[in-house]
């Protein structure tokens, strides 16, 4: 049986991040985003190159595009269409990609969702049950920096049942225009500048880049009593906010012991954090990532009273009055 994660207090442990809104207007959007899927499980479909609308605006790479509607009949097999092609990483199924996006109707030329009006491109991972599988199958082989069209029929969409609340009929093709801004695998490292670590008495992260996981030396001293947080590796993205989520490569071990205690490497793949409900777990983890940069690996040191105190979880190496050191690599913080 799969362990359940530590660190998470919603009964899946850490589950793909489903949508990314947090106003009316996005939860409004969230039935019709593309990580809502219709099937479980759908046939592997025939990739053809067309037919496609044209883009008729907004044509360059992070631009929102304006597509034309769809003339004659969609093809009935899955139209995809590399329309800027990016340098980056290759995109394979499971991985999580970080995407700007337009959806709208073949047969109306109606736009039922997009991201770029929000300013809040998607984190999701193509995988089976977290995103339609026109997406899996569609970005699966492009690589990130790429703007990638897509017509998808019901089969790989929406289904039979459509997705009423966006206006979309089961018989509906959908088509996509998708700006592939990043993609994660669980071998994905930081990449930030290295900061020095000269504190002898706080704990030493190694500072590859290889996607294995880095090293976590606790040194013979006592732990300290107040939070600590401290760059390993330096990033330039955005500051994490209080409320995001943050998509992670992390490894947690205990002071007192230096054991091991929970790990995405060792697990095999990526976590995410949704820091609010990190918040009612280990709080100072939540507090020790506020602020940092994404694309960064950072050290947490967590004092008892914000971590488990005296109700560590049954069974496993963390005892009462633990203190938690964490090496986190951010990815992407949505």
């Amino acid at each position: 049986m799969r362990r359940r994660s530590l660190l998470i207090a919603v009964p899946a442990g850490m589950v793909t991040l489903a949508a990314c809104g947090d106003d009316k207007d996005d939860k409004a959007s969230d039935s019709a985003s593309p990580s809502a899927p219709a099937t479980s499980a759908v046939p592997a479909p025939k990739i053809v190159d067309g037919p496609l609308p044209a883009i008729t605006a907004g044509t360059k790479f992070g631009e929102k595009p304006t597509v034309a509607k769809g003339s004659g009949d969609p093809s009935k097999d899955l139209a995809v269409k590399t329309v800027i092609a990016g340098n980056g990483k290759t995109v394979a199924e499971n991985d999580f990609v970080v995407a700007n996006y337009l959806g709208q109707i073949w047969a109306t030329g109606k736009p039922f969702d997009n991201s770029y009006d929000k300013k809040k491109p998607l984190l999701i991972q193509l995988a089976e049950g977290s995103v339609i599988a026109g997406w899996r199958y569609g970005l699966a082989g492009r690589k990130a920096g790429s703007r990638v069209q897509m017509a998808i029929p019901p089969t790989w969409g929406y289904g039979p049942q459509g997705n009423p609340d966006a206006g979309i009929k089961g018989t509906d093709t959908l088509v996509f225009v998708i700006d592939v801004l990043e993609a994660f695998n669980a071998k994905s490292s930081a990449k930030g500048e290295t900061v020095a670590q000269d504190d002898v008495d706080l704990p030493k992260v190694g500072t590859n880049t290889d996607g294995k996981a880095p090293s976590l030396t606790v040194p013979k001293t006592d732990a300290p009593k107040k939070l600590v947080t401290a760059y390993v590796l330096e990033g330039d993205g955005a500051e994490v906010k209080a409320e995001q989520t943050v998509l992670c490569q992390f490894k947690g071990v205990v002071w007192d012991s230096g054991k091991e205690f929970e790990s995405s490497y060792r697990q095999g793949q990526l976590s995410q954090f949704a820091l609010p409900q990190m918040e009612q777990v280990v709080k100072g983890l939540a507090q020790g990532l506020v602020g940092k940069k994404v694309g960064s690996r950072v050290l947490v040191v967590v004092p008892p009273d914000l971590a488990y105190g005296d109700t560590p979880p049954s069974g496993g190496v963390i005892k009462k009055g633990s203190t938690l050191v964490f090496s986190v690599d951010i990815l992407a913080a949505m």
